[in-house]
């Protein structure tokens, strides 16, 4: 596989802007992007046709093979059992990583409706996690055989130790934060 887009960006001018500012004298210092998860749930009443469809779609959005996942207990509320397949989720390194990251940055989130960035909340660690109602945003779905849309968590996973520097890091790779407009700002896109 070759090197993937948004790696090279990463290496040529992400990299090297942010040791010049920061001051770094180590490569290794600069937060970098480590994994990419995806995952998602369907609910316990669907048959397990249901799951094994959500495991397809997620490996054809990944480029990966999806392993299901299971229930680690029994609730009975929602009549689930320990053992039963409850979703699917897919673990992206390296170049499948990059080329992933890029497709959703600049193919999947422009084809939200009515789009206007993702939160600025991070964990806390420099992670950030993209929640996604319908997963027909990627090409790699086609509609037409589609019974039922899925929602799913992807996860951009950094070695940044905090919010700060994975906020920074995500950015400059393309990630479409929401603008905090000031009071002024708003009052003057309103009256254009």
């Amino acid at each position: 596989m070759s090197n993937p887009k948004l790696h090279t960006i990463y290496q040529e001018t992400i990299l090297p802007e942010i040791m010049k500012e920061k001051g770094y004298k180590n490569m290794l210092q600069v937060a970098r992007l480590t994994k990419v998860v995806i995952n998602t749930g369907v609910s316990a009443s669907l048959d397990k046709a249901a799951v094994e469809d959500a495991a397809r779609d997620v490996s054809n959005i990944a480029g990966q093979k999806a392993i299901i996942t299971r229930a680690k207990k029994s609730i009975s509320n929602f009549k689930l059992r320990e053992g039963m397949p409850i979703g699917a989720k897919v673990t992206l390194r390296g170049a499948r990583m990059w080329d992933f990251a890029y497709r959703c940055l600049n193919i999947a989130l422009p084809n939200i409706r009515d789009f206007r960035g993702v939160s600025n909340k991070l964990d806390g660690s420099g992670n950030f996690t993209l929640g996604i109602t319908d997963h027909t945003i990627f090409p790699e779905i086609s509609t037409d055989g589609n019974k039922r849309n899925m929602g799913m968590d992807i996860t951009f996973v950094t070695s940044a130790t905090n919010d700060v520097d994975g906020h920074d890091l995500l950015n400059r790779l393309g990630m479409p934060f929401r603008k905090n407009l000031s009071a002024e700002e708003s009052t003057e896109n309103q009256a254009a």
